[in-house]
């Protein structure tokens, strides 16, 4: 295209283009094709598949969005124009066919769908009308974030770590089993753990939801050198998605119009001839429909757009990636870049137009997930409050009651765990909500149609459950607090985007059973507590809430309240062992709010404060105890069950959540519970989790606290390996007594 600059006076420019460098004299056939936007007024999408305009125009805003990137991005010398680039094509024809519901895998996408929100009118929500307003604000707090956001009108779902994208799309998928959810997955991150795997169980598991769509977007290249698959011939690509059940594959492959003898498998269409450009645009219109439809009727499809990563802007291959420093809007190759894709004001007028109807209106007034989705009435949640001091009760088994009587109240319940709830003695979960499984078989509670979802992967896991919270429906992820590591990173990215969030949604649930304390026959692979160490680190963000109920009672007031949360993480651990029981629903309750309850105090010449997260460590503490009476020395044994609410205000991100809670124990409240001459924290997890207490304490104090895994008989036995013992308790209060 021939481009001039600045903007030639006697055209009169649209006022959201004000921030745009370059515009084009005349966009080549715009005469012909681009008299009349291809979205009637009053209609959501294209009319005419067939119509030549209608696959102008999906070209002239996939060149829109290619501009819109390179200026964005070069505007800050900063960000990824190029993986976004190389499908541009197959993100137009997407929304020219009304689809909007488009969530990404791709983090580095997200100039590319910040274009589109800004082309549509979303970000007018966040006060962005102008190019030069999308430009300032890109890369900038409480603005357009390096990664995708929920904190971004139209946005579905966050983005930045690879292997996410299709959790989302799976769990929309099964909440709005009408609409498609397309979901971008760049062929360099093809091979993250584990996108293909996940969407198998799903299907095998829910083989009518279809209604999401992988567009595999295969350009050759990853973020710094070639993709690992970029060798793959076409026949290889579609035979590997079928033989992971795919049973539609559309590939489109630019190499196929190519009439520029352009080398190599990866080409890039924004230098054919025009007549050749037209053609792959049909195609992909084309091509996309079809896909569409397959998934929307019923079949599992995939999408693959073949073409060259950085098509369109100012390099090509891994090259493209990202900006450098030098990479300015005066660099030279951004600069002729912005030229070739340079439109003319009128063009920019009637993208817009097209944009705006599309779906129906800006995504942020349409897409899914900018309404708070209704729940139904959980009504009394069968609590039953067993008597202190009486038989030792199983807490996981206490839950499980309850946790059954949520999905029998909310038919979008979803538990997910990796093949382990009777093992976590919660079979009663089960039993009440039945496996979902193709082979019925009532030994295993296994049903199609079920709520219990077991697929051997802790991703997948954990993906649907935080996906689903995020999507607006309650859920639970339970695991082994020693597996569980394996799906924290998408759980992480979940809570900070809801930490963000502009709508209200359930918080995202976890039952972690079985610690590393339960599991001291199995070696040290079983007994992994490192993932309180990240709860420890969260808590901090502001809307990340660990709770540890010391028994049976303690965790279903837990789990109550958890329900009733909105846009926080909350982590529940407890043993599967049966174990005294302690506290009352009232003394949970107070805890919740407080941080923490005693539940043991004798006076005596010197006061030592026990601060005990966890059931197990209570044991050798109670033991201790007894020593340090006999002693006369005093003790207060203190039960920690929400150590957030333990921290000073300034030291946690609360007020930077969208949901913000600022709930954290007073000072003398706090000198209530751990004052006294000498403290000492113990848990049989990471000793992080401790730090709100050791901030705050004045008194001589101390930690025990897990140090590392080893086989043994017994949990005692396990405590003794980690120093967590009676006498190292009282031997270590009476020295700091002295």
């Amino acid at each position: 295209m021939t481009a001039v600059s600045p903007n030639p006076q006697s055209v009169s420019t649209p006022a959201f283009c004000d921030g745009i460098q370059y515009y084009s004299d005349a966009v080549p056939g715009f005469d012909v094709y681009g008299a009349v936007p291809a979205i009637g007024e009053g209609q959501t999408a294209i009319a005419d598949l067939t119509d030549p305009a209608a696959a102008y125009q999906t070209l002239l805003y996939a060149d829109a969005l290619r501009y819109l990137i390179l200026q964005v991005t070069a505007s800050k010398a900063s960000g990824h124009p190029g993986g976004f680039a190389s499908q541009a094509e197959a993100y137009a024809a997407l929304v020219m066919l009304g689809y909007k519901n488009i969530i990404t895998e791709v983090g580095h996408h997200a100039p590319g769908f910040y274009s589109a929100m800004f082309l549509d009118r979303s970000l007018e929500d966040m006060g962005i009308t102008t190019v030069q307003q999308l430009r300032d604000r890109f890369r900038e707090q409480h603005g357009l974030l390096g990664h995708l956001s929920g904190f971004i009108p139209g946005i579905l779902a966050p983005a930045g770590p690879l292997g996410q994208g299709q959790h989302f799309a799976m769990a929309a998928a099964l909440l709005h089993p009408d609409k498609l959810f397309p979901f971008t997955v760049g062929d360099g991150g093809l091979g993250e753990p584990y996108i293909v795997s996940a969407m198998a169980h799903f299907h095998t598991a829910y083989p009518t939801a279809t209604n999401f769509l992988p567009v595999l977007v295969w350009n050759g290249y990853s973020q710094e050198h070639h993709s690992m698959v970029s060798l793959k011939t076409n026949e290889q690509m579609e035979s590997y998605w079928r033989g992971n059940g795919f049973e539609q594959v559309v590939l489109i492959d630019a190499k196929d119009f190519d009439d520029q003898n352009q080398p190599g498998a990866y080409v890039d269409s924004t230098i054919f001839a025009p007549e050749q450009r037209l053609a792959f645009g049909k195609a992909v219109l084309a091509k996309m429909d079809e896909a569409a439809r397959s998934a929307l009727g019923g079949k599992l499809t995939v999408l693959i757009i073949k073409q060259l990563k950085g098509a369109g802007v100012h390099a090509r291959g891994a090259k493209s990636h990202n900006l450098y420093a030098q990479h300015t809007l005066e660099n030279p190759d951004i600069v002729a870049a912005l030229k070739a894709r340079a439109l003319s004001p009128n063009a920019w007028a009637l993208v817009r137009t097209n944009c705006e109807r599309a779906g129906g209106g800006p995504a942020s007034k349409t897409v899914v997930t900018e309404f708070e989705r209704s729940l139904p009435s959980l009504g009394q949640l069968p609590l039953e409050e067993f008597t202190v001091g009486g038989e030792p009760k199983v807490s996981t088994t206490a839950m499980g009651k309850l946790v059954a009587a949520v999905g029998q109240a909310d038919a979008a319940y979803v538990v997910t765990n990796a093949d382990g709830n009777e093992a976590s003695g919660i079979a009663n979960i089960n039993q009440a909500l039945k496996i979902i499984h193709p082979t019925e078989d009532p030994l295993y509670y296994q049903a199609p149609g079920g709520q219990v979802y077991e697929p051997l992967s802790e991703d997948a896991c954990a993906g649907l459950a935080a996906g689903l919270a995020l999507m607006g429906s309650r859920s639970l992820w339970c695991s082994y607090e020693s597996f569980a590591i394996n799906g924290l990173p998408i759980w992480q990215t979940v809570t900070q985007a809801m930490a963000e969030l502009r709508r209200p949604t359930p918080a995202t649930v976890t039952l972690f059973t079985a610690g590393a304390l339960e599991q001291g026959r199995n070696g040290w692979t079983h007994q992994r507590p490192e993932i309180e160490a990240y709860f420890a680190a969260m808590m901090r963000n502001g809307n990340v809430f660990p709770l540890f109920p010391p028994d049976a009672n303690s965790i279903q007031v837990c789990y109550d309240w958890a329900l009733t949360q909105k846009n926080k993480g909350v982590v529940i651990t407890a043993s599967k062992s049966p174990l005294p029981v302690r506290t009352t629903f009232d003394q949970t309750q107070q805890a919740i709010a407080n941080g923490a309850i005693t539940l043991h105090e004798t006076s005596g010449s010197t006061t030592v404060v026990f601060a005990v997260i966890g059931d197990m460590p209570l044991i050798p503490v109670f033991e201790a105890a007894t020593q340090l009476t006999a002693e006369g020395i005093g003790v207060r044994i203190v039960s920690v069950i929400n150590p957030r609410r333990l921290y000073r205000a300034s030291d946690v991100g609360w007020d930077l959540c969208s949901e913000p809670d600022s709930a954290f124990l007073n000072d003398a409240e706090f000198e209530s519970l751990f004052g006294g001459d000498v403290l000492i924290g113990v848990t049989g997890g990471a000793s992080g989790m401790l730090e709100p207490i050791m901030l705050r304490s004045l008194a001589k104090r101390d930690t025990f606290a897990w140090k590392r895994g080893e086989t043994t008989a017994s949990p005692t036995a396990l405590m003794a390996v980690n120093g967590i013992t009676a006498d190292a308790l009282a031997n270590r209060a009476i020295a700091l007594s002295l």
